[in-house]
């Protein structure tokens, strides 16, 4: 695998070169190099394919051998740009473990900079179908806000039985399904944000009957000292807390105005430290629209990764 640093999108760009080495034969006729983009929506990062050519066959094992963070490029999902004949392309999302992820609001963002910065599309406004919905998306150098779905299956005041104690929450899906703790009206989690174990307690109530089959992804909300929201998110699929997770943001800041009639637009400093920005218009009892995600979009880096796809591995890059 080589890597070739981004120099002007990102000052945390690394100037390294990597190679991955597996020890096993190669049939030189079933390896391909395959370029790729390593992008970050701040914070939530992704490998980024252009399969138009449908090069990427199979993208559920794919996904697991380029995420893998010891073995292969490392993210938290794998964005492949496709035809569409409904939009200027259909973004597809494979989680890390290799499941279809369907929305990914981070992902994206980060794949209609990535169609911009590749000329892939002519102008900084853009229109991407996924999972049979078409979205737009507007690109501002390493920014991008993209226009979400209407929220539905709003859910509130609920309760969940996890380790013994009772977690209050409310849900709702804005994109995928995920449900949202404060802090504050939970505190036998711990006395502060940094202190709650978003790993060992997001792990279960994903895992939650209350949640099949589906599952879920899971969201812990506490305002700060300074009056700002913070926001730690566990992601199924991902199957861990990751930096940032737009979907999950999204949620927050819906079910903060619910609770709290915080004003439009929110803003929800994620893991990464960055914030991810959210407006929205309300029209009546819970109906929202005009919902949008803004945040940064930056590429980290760009390489080729040398794929033998007879064995559906990597492989050394000769």
């Amino acid at each position: 695998m080589v890597i070739t640093p981004d120099r002007g999108s990102n000052p945390r760009t690394s100037t390294r070169v990597f190679r991955t080495v597996l020890a096993h034969p190669m049939d030189q006729q079933s390896i391909r190099h395959i370029d790729f983009m390593k992008m970050s929506g701040a914070g939530n990062d992704f490998v980024v394919v252009d399969n138009r050519s449908g090069i990427v066959s199979a993208p559920d094992v794919f996904a697991q051998q380029v995420c893998d963070r010891r073995r292969g490029i490392g993210a938290d999902g794998l964005l492949l740009l496709e035809p569409s004949a409904k939009a200027d392309f259909l973004m597809k999302y494979y989680n890390a473990d290799g499941s279809y992820g369907g929305m990914c609001g981070n992902g994206g963002r980060c794949i209609s900079r990535y169609a911009y910065l590749k000329h892939l599309v002519v102008k900084p406004e853009i229109r991407f179908e996924a999972l049979e919905h078409i979205y737009a998306a507007s690109v501002l150098h390493d920014r991008v806000r993209l226009e979400m779905k209407d929220p539905t299956d709003f859910r509130m005041d609920q309760d969940v039985e996890v380790a013994g104690r009772l977690v209050h929450f409310h849900f709702v899906n804005s994109g995928s399904p995920h449900c949202v703790i404060f802090l504050e009206e939970n505190r036998s989690l711990g006395p502060d944000l940094d202190s709650v174990d978003v790993q060992a307690i997001g792990k279960e109530i994903r895992y939650h009957r209350s949640f099949s089959p589906a599952g879920t992804n899971v969201n812990f909300i506490e305002k700060n000292i300074s009056g700002a929201y913070v926001i730690r998110t566990y992601e199924r699929g991902v199957e861990a807390e990751t930096l940032a997770c737009g979907t999950g943001s999204v949620a927050a800041a819906l079910i903060i105005h619910e609770v709290k009639n915080a004003p439009a637009p929110v803003s929800l400093q994620v893991r990464s430290g960055e914030s991810l920005e959210i407006g929205f218009q309300k029209n009546g009892d819970r109906k929202y629209h005009e919902v949008s995600l803004s945040g940064s979009a930056h590429v980290v880096f760009s390489g080729k990764i040398s794929y033998e796809f007879s064995s559906q591995s990597i492989v050394d890059f000769d």
